[in-house]
């Protein structure tokens, strides 16, 4: 039986990897995370742990001895509109999260097989500016700070004469339906459409002209837990990185009108505005949308978030991730991006979520 620890299982990565897990035959998941949901399965059962204070972690994970993998998907922002890779203040705290979980597992556990740490193009850069595309794993690092390199150099560090591996995956705007969770911009697109559907008007593109004529990519969350599963699993991969994405690009400026069809809406122009400042007052339109639709009873302030809408939108480079790494070791699902988000834009729209 293979016991699979997840740092951050409550949101969109490690939600998914922990579902996709704790439905594959020989294997059971312990989820980490601040407050545990409550439910679990015959396979599944939650810690409540403050990675940020050592003692905490050590007396609560000491005792894990049979963890096999451990699969890292936490993530401390600034604050709720810093979304964006954080500065030098928040690396050590970010470093903190793995180390203080990584180390009393690894101690315990004799059979640990291998560590994955989940990363993403702002590995790259992607964050600060134009950067190399398509970016390749072993590209050049930019100038620190960015705590993926602290991360990962810590995780090589450590594995150094043991007979674990690691690994290191880097998806790009991971796109899953999960409720409350920050980095959810599926969310977001799904609730700008109903809102703006509700008050009568045209869908807008609400970032910048630039943004929505560049090159775009995105990764789907289940096709992501799947990768994680196999970087994981296949020895071929050990203690190496891996670019996952759908293994195609996008623009914003072809996929929009399509976007505005399935909400039964008319396309409009590119309309640049600060989401958090615009959707700041629609909470009791959106209670209202919601009794009067019988849709999810999500409150307003978990249903999407506006920082995270203007941060994505505000690139005015391209995104492209080169994934023949993975694709030469044998991981080759992809999908096609722009009827994979419709797909799932739809699924919002059955589950009730947006009308």
């Amino acid at each position: 039986m293979n016991h699979a620890m997840i740092i951050g299982a409550t949101g969109i990565t490690g939600g998914y990897i922990l579902r996709d897990l704790a439905a594959r035959p020989g294997w059971k998941v312990t989820g980490l995370c601040r407050r545990p949901p409550g439910e679990s399965g015959p396979n599944v059962r939650w810690i409540g742990v403050d990675l940020l204070d050592k003692a905490d972690a050590k007396a609560k994970l000491g005792g894990l001895a049979d963890i096999t993998h451990i699969f890292y998907c936490g993530f401390l922002p600034l604050g709720p509109d810093e979304l964006h890779l954080p500065a030098n203040g928040n690396v050590a705290a970010n470093l903190a999260l793995l180390a203080n979980a990584v180390e009393p597992v690894e101690a315990a556990s004799k059979g640990l097989a291998h560590i994955q740490v989940m990363q993403g193009t702002k590995y790259y850069g992607s964050h600060i500016g134009a950067f190399k595309t398509p970016a390749k794993e072993d590209d050049p690092r930019h100038m620190a700070p960015n705590f993926y390199f602290d991360q990962q150099d810590y995780v090589a560090g450590l594995q150094a004469g043991k007979s674990w591996t690691w690994s290191c995956l880097r998806p790009h705007t991971v796109m899953g339906f999960n409720i409350g969770n920050p980095l959810n911009l599926l969310a977001g697109l799904a609730v700008y459409a109903a809102i703006s559907k509700e008050l009568g008007l045209p869908l807008k593109f609400p970032g910048l002209e630039a943004h929505y004529r560049s090159v775009y990519q995105v990764t789907d969350a289940g096709l992501l837990a799947r990768a994680a599963h196999w970087a994981a699993t296949t020895p071929a991969c050990a203690n190496q990185a891996f670019n996952i994405t759908n293994g195609d690009f996008f623009r914003w400026e072809s996929l929009w009108p399509r976007i505005a069809d399935l909400f039964d809406m008319k396309a409009g122009p590119v309309q640049t505005i600060d989401l958090v400042a615009f959707m700041a007052d629609k909470g009791p339109l959106w209670q209202r949308m919601v009794e009067k639709h019988d849709l999810m009873p999500v409150p307003f302030e978990k249903a999407a978030n506006w920082g995270f809408g203007n941060y994505v939108f505000k690139a005015t480079w391209d995104q492209m991730s080169d994934t023949t790494r993975a694709r030469k070791l044998g991981f080759t699902e992809c999908f096609d991006s722009e009827e994979r988000i419709l797909e799932q834009l739809a699924e919002l729209k059955r589950a009730r979520f947006v009308p």
